[in-house]
């Protein structure tokens, strides 16, 4: 298995993961917090078993197949290789998930993963808080460090035009889903299919590292 999460995330001597404040991300923010609630609200009231099956089959092909095969296993740790074609499909479900484009995903992985391989890192990634603060911190905010290390995304994947068009529209890419789910089933399926999907996608990452990476040895066992 080839490994590069490690090698993109370039130390120097006064590379630090402790020194660094935590701040609000506005557009993070909002689009978690504004699918969050539209989830909350409005799921109750369109539920329908349609659209719950339409919940359950897009979250499974966007988690599984997206997230955990093309994003982590694929883009981030090239453990199998495929046809470009291939790659471009279970990158694009990928973004789907709704927490960032190719590059954003890459470097979320990235320094937790060069910080937990730190002699100590800061609070945020190790999610060393109580778990509604946590929360506020992996889903609206973000640790800005004073000495970073460099980060530098291999040119085949920084140079392509597939994955710089989809960091730019990762967001818009649910647009066209919402259109085809209201042709397809209405509001409940808009709701149901996007709303419900990514706000509970985002929730369950953020449950599963908080649970998962606050105690025992952590170096090498991140994962986005």
């Amino acid at each position: 298995m080839q490994t590069l999460s490690t090698e993109r995330m370039i130390s120097s001597p006064n590379s630090s993961a402790t020194d660094g404040d935590v701040v609000w991300v506005p557009a993070k923010s909002i689009w978690t917090g504004l699918l969050t609630l539209v989830a909350c609200v409005l799921g109750p009231l369109t539920f329908s078993w349609d659209a719950f099956a339409l919940f359950i089959v897009t979250t499974a092909i966007t988690i599984c197949a997206g997230h955990s095969v093309g994003m982590h296993r694929l883009l981030i740790h090239r453990s199998f290789r495929t046809s470009k074609t291939v790659e471009y499909i279970l990158v694009y479900l990928g973004t789907l998930v709704g927490m960032a484009g190719p590059f954003g995903m890459i470097h979320a992985h990235d320094i937790r993963d060069w910080a937990q391989r730190q002699r100590d890192c800061h609070p945020l990634h190790a999610h060393r808080r109580s778990f509604l603060v946590d929360a506020w911190w992996q889903m609206h905010c973000a640790v800005r460090l004073r000495h970073p290390p460099t980060f530098v995304i291999e040119q085949a994947v920084r140079d392509d035009r597939f994955y710089q068009f989809l960091e730019r529209t990762w967001m818009m890419q649910h647009l066209p889903w919402a259109v085809v789910f209201f042709v397809l089933g209405g509001w409940s399926w808009v709701v149901w299919g996007i709303a419900v999907r990514v706000a509970v996608s985002l929730t369950g990452h953020w449950m599963i590292g908080h649970f998962a990476h606050r105690r025992g040895h952590q170096a090498g066992a991140s994962m986005t």
